[in-house]
């Protein structure tokens, strides 16, 4: 964008038109200043400068919440020079917000500042929660002053708004406008002055003074678009303001406000597709954080899959449910984020996890744990129904919230303060939930409740609790209870299962399961056995479950999460954490056992087979297995042990060895564990030691069945147990397959696929 005839005063001018490159041009000091980005020097992918996008007239910038800044030199001779800049100072920009920060140690996501609030010198143009922005300056004096946007008035997210923030102290007075017009001012003494922040860097997209979360992220950091930034050191007069939103109105298409499209706007995955340890075909977002994928349905011929997503970062933070959909639930398509906290009673603070069902109509909703740390206790239990049919959304994009918490928790429910985590579904005419709690003084539980109309409900009591004395990893709390059908037993008799994650004090964070039945009457449930199993014998990467009945095609399908077992500064320079496990069909046994298989429908992801053998001996494999490398395949093999005590097989293996992991089966020990103590030599990763679980195979041969993805191990054994795991080797050439035995096993039969990403 071109400098106007009207900038006189004009002390900085970012167009930010260079559309593509590492820094931006200052105009009028001829600066070329770097962008600040992760992936300028990339560790894991390859090196990609910042994501340009459409401005409001040519490019913008964007923002990635927590990577991209600028810092602008100050240079001494030139502020010298700049007459009346401590008397009088504007701002002009151009921005489109993508989301907006929680508001942590009530700072404000800068836009751009040169400030010190302690020291009460300099200013700050900023945002706040849920588009709230102010304007603050440090006086001469030591005064601090500030002025805010009022209700009405907030920044929207996903559009342009046109921002001018004017300070002037001779007049004393500090204004803001939007889109060309006045809307707050707070009076100042005539001839104030601002209080210069020496030694202090102009910075843009980053607080002077941003909050550090786990040593590594720094919040108050802007996301979304910059279009335009202008710095005056003179007060812009309402009519200039207003001009200079006319200017940009004046070539747009129809004189009005350009628009933002979500693919401007939106996280690029593009450059995550190359990094080495990001699974292709397992679902993840785009970039940034997730946990639990949750609240899955099925509704006119789409899987629709949510997760708990901080779209400011890699890191755990401001919680919204972000928003995938599928034809296969394989192959997902990002969408827009459905839930965010937003400026109401409900859920100011976040949008915990959930479940989906069906109203009486049919159409579906979405039962979420609202935030509110204004409330007591600060969690409850919110819906939100789709705008479907009224607009034909068809990818259900657009919720909206109940105003009003459906089911508060009361003294006597569970462990006061901790309810969370809705599992709703659908019987008959009526609705059923259980709510992750404890007891008081005892073990996790899951809290039932009943309603006739989905929106006043009744408290059941406990639907099942642990008993802690005899099972302390159980933990005090239980998170994300899943309860599903599993049809009848050989005895004609209808059994269910029920999911939980504990949490607290001695819990194991894993999925822990019981098969039992359903007690409608007093809506309880009683398990063929008080001690609970768990479907997967990994280490802390199969947790957070989510669960549904396929209508479709009746299957229990269960999603749950994949823990990426990395520290937070590799999740920094990675740019993402954590994504979903490959989704998994659960029924009940012929032998009373829970059956565990990824669903089939993974095949369509198959490309070139790479290896078909039978009979064979671990030589004669291994001789085939020299030419099979990779780390997107899928490997189906089954070993008879013969004079073996342990057998499995190496994956990820570099050629000398050095680099290796070990899925394994101990005859003797009835356990399938898997070994990473030569995982990796990347001295900052963490996966390291032996992690395993038991096993019974009966006499069976050892079926293995594994999808490598990456990061991502996971292995399914005789369609009984699975182990979850991962791998994040230092060499590029830890590609190779072993099979192993500390004995005279045979290979019966072994088929290997290459695989796709689904991206």
């Amino acid at each position: 964008m071109s400098r106007q005839a009207g900038d006189s005063g004009l002390m900085m001018h970012w167009a930010f038109d260079e559309g593509n490159g590492a820094s931006a041009l200052e105009s009028v000091s001829g600066v070329r200043d770097d962008i600040q980005y992760v992936f300028n020097q990339a560790e894991f992918t390859e090196p990609c400068t910042p994501q340009w996008t459409q401005g409001v007239t040519g490019s913008g910038l964007f923002f990635d919440g927590y990577s991209t800044s600028i810092a602008h030199p100050v240079r001494r001779e030139v502020r010298n020079s700049e007459q009346g800049y401590l008397s009088s100072l504007s701002i002009g920009v151009w921005v489109a917000p993508r989301t907006y920060d929680w508001g942590h140690e009530g700072k404000l996501t800068a836009i751009v500042n040169r400030h010190n609030m302690e020291r009460k010198q300099g200013y700050l143009l900023g945002m706040f929660k849920h588009g709230a922005w102010s304007f603050q300056v440090g006086l001469e004096g030591g005064a601090w002053k500030e002025v805010w946007s009022p209700d009405g008035c907030e920044l929207p997210k996903n559009e342009w708004s046109y921002v001018n923030a004017v300070f002037d102290g001779n007049e004393g007075g500090l204004k803001l406008y939007l889109n060309g017009s006045e809307i707050a001012s707070n009076d100042l003494p005539r001839g104030s002055r601002l209080a210069e922040a020496a030694g202090t860097e102009l910075l843009i997209g980053k607080n002077n003074h941003s909050s550090l979360l786990a040593g590594v992220f720094n919040l108050q950091m802007f996301s979304g678009i910059i279009g335009e930034l202008k710095i005056y050191n003179r007060a812009l007069s309402a009519e200039e303001a207003a001009a200079s939103y006319q200017e940009v109105l004046a070539s747009a298409p129809g004189g009005i406000r350009p628009q933002v499209q979500y693919d401007e706007i939106k996280l690029d995955r593009a450059p995550l597709l190359q990094d080495r340890h990001r699974p292709q075909y397992h679902v993840s977002p785009p970039a940034h954080w997730m946990n639990e994928p949750h609240a899955p349905i099925y509704f006119n011929g789409q899987y629709h899959l949510f997760y708990q997503h901080n779209p400011l970062g890699p890191f755990f933070y401001h919680i919204h449910w972000g928003h995938w959909v599928s034809e296969d639930m394989v192959h997902w398509r990002d969408l827009p984020v459905a839930l965010a906290p937003e400026k109401d009673q409900l859920a100011p603070d976040g949008i915990w996890s959930g479940s989906a069902t069906y109203d009486a109509e049919g159409l579906p909703v979405l039962f979420f744990t609202a935030g509110n740390d204004n409330a007591s206790p600060n969690q409850s239990v919110a819906l939100a129904r789709s705008t479907y049919p009224q607009d034909g959304d068809a990818d259900l994009i657009q919720w909206i919230k109940h105003p009003e918490p459906l089911i508060v928790q009361k003294k006597g429910m569970g462990a006061f303060g901790d309810f969370r985590d809705p599992f709703v579904w659908k019987d008959d005419d009526s609705w059923y939930a259980l709510v992750g709690s404890g007891m008081d003084g005892g073990g996790g539980a899951a809290l039932a409740f009943a309603s006739q109309d989905m929106l006043n409900w009744t408290y059941k009591g406990p639907f099942y609790q642990a008993d802690i004395q005899r099972f302390p990893y159980l933990g005090p709390i239980w998170e994300l209870p899943v309860f599903l059908p599993l049809g009848k037993d050989k005895q004609g008799v209808s059994k269910y299962l029920l999911l939980v994650s504990p949490v607290g004090k001695g819990a194991d964070v894993e999925v822990f399961y019981w098969i039992g039945q359903l007690d409608k009457h007093s809506l309880s449930f009683l398990p063929d056995q008080e001690e609970p199993q768990l479907i997967d014998v990994g280490d802390f990467h199969f947790t957070g479950p989510s669960g549904m009945v396929d209508p479709k095609t009746g299957r229990n399908i269960v999603f749950t999460i994949a823990q990426g077992d990395r520290t937070s500064e590799l999740e920094y320079q990675a740019g993402w954490a954590h994504n979903g496990g490959l989704p998994l069909s659960v029924y009940l046994r012929e032998d009373g056992r829970l059956g565990i298989e990824p669903v089939q429908e993974l095949e369509s992801l198959r490309g070139a087979k790479r290896l078909s053998i039978q009979d064979k001996s671990l030589a004669e494999a291994n001789n085939l297995l020299k030419d099979v490398q990779g780390d997107m395949l899928e490997i189906q093999l089954e070993l008879v042990p013969g004079s073996a005590g342990q057998l499995g097989i190496k994956v990820r293996q570099s050629p000398d060895g050095e680099e290796e992991t070990l899925l394994f089966y101990d005859l003797n020990e009835a356990m399938l564990s898997v070994d990473r103590s030569k995982t990796t030599q990347h001295p900052g990763e963490k996966c390291s030691g032996v992690q395993g679980g038991k096993l019974e195979l009966l006499g069976e041969n050892l079926r293995l069945h594994i999808y490598l993805d990456r990061s991502m191990v996971e292995v399914y054994a005789n369609g009984l147990k699975s182990l979850t795991t991962r791998v994040y080797p230092s060499r590029t050439d830890a590609l190779g397959l072993e099979i192993w035995g500390d004995g005279a096993a045979l290979v019966k039969s072994m088929e290997i696929w290459d695989m796709q990403s689904i991206w």
